[in-house]
This record gives C-alpha cells, structure tokens and sequence, in this order.
C-alpha cells in the first residue's frame, strides 16, 4: 500500500535521520549530495569542511531541496522530499546554536568522519568546531511511504 504522510510523520522522520540528500542548481547545472544534518524548529543544519561545490552553488541560488529516507526493505519505506532555502550562518551566536543542535543529534556508535564536529568527538564544546555553518529553512514539506503490511479493519 502506498501512502502520504501527515505533518506530524514528516518532522519524525526529518529529527531521526543522519544522512539527507540536498539539491542545489546553480549555471546550469544541478547538483545532488548527501549531507550529514540535524533537524530542529523547521530547518536543516549542516556543517560543510570547506568551499566547495554544494556551498558555492547554493550561495549563487539559495533555493533548495532536501530529501531524507528510511528504508526497512522494498515493501516497507517512507521518503521526505522538502523545499527551502540555504542561510549561511556567520553571526556567532546563531553558529553556537546551531552547532549545538548538530551535537546534539542521536548519533549511531560507529560513525564517520562527516558525522564528526569537532576533533575529540563527541566532545562538546562549539568553540573547537571549524568549517561552514549553514541551515536550510524549510519551505514545503511532502512525504510518502509504502507498505507491505495489511490493513486490518
């Protein structure tokens, strides 16, 4: 059975996934890479190493999208697709806090180097964190899912 999402399933989704996509489109040409995030108060943090091609692309178009699945098997997934936009973030105080959402996150035990803010992971202090800080205010959100389960009356 396929079906759509409510709100409420989207967001859950969004707070309990590590890895999302981001489509950025920037001269002609559209990129897509998946990203390491955290999802709070309807945006999408990112911390991204260095200028490269995601961050130069979204800073000429900052209109984006972000998709973010989860899958048990081919009969049993649910996928969020959402439209934002990218917000570099270079006041401090809004990289603090958005540094501290991304520490935050529910982290798996083995992880890698992109899910790693700071060189003494999972050390909190947002002072040790390098790299760009941007978030991705979300605009519109849709969701769909399927299963395999049957719907018992």
């Amino acid at each position: 059975m396929f079906g759509t999402l409510d709100n409420d399933a989207i967001d859950t989704i969004l707070r309990h996934q590590l890895i999302g996509h981001i489509g950025c489109h920037a001269k002609e040409t559209t990129y897509v890479v998946p990203v390491s995030y955290a999802y709070a108060d309807g945006c999408i943090y990112i911390r991204s190493e260095k200028d490269g091609m995601k961050i130069n692309m979204m800073r000429q178009n900052p209109n984006v999208c972000f998709e973010v699945y989860r899958m048990e098997n081919m009969g049993n997934w649910q996928c969020v697709v959402a439209w934002g936009t990218f917000e570099e973030l270079t006041d401090e105080n809004e990289k603090a806090a958005a540094i501290r959402i991304l520490l935050k996150r529910d982290l798996p035990i083995i992880t890698s180097q992109t899910v790693r803010l700071t060189p003494n992971f999972p050390f909190d202090d947002v002072n040790s964190v390098t790299g760009i800080i941007f978030r991705i205010k979300l605009e519109r959100k849709t969701g769909r899912y399927e299963t395999n389960e049957e719907i018992k009356y």
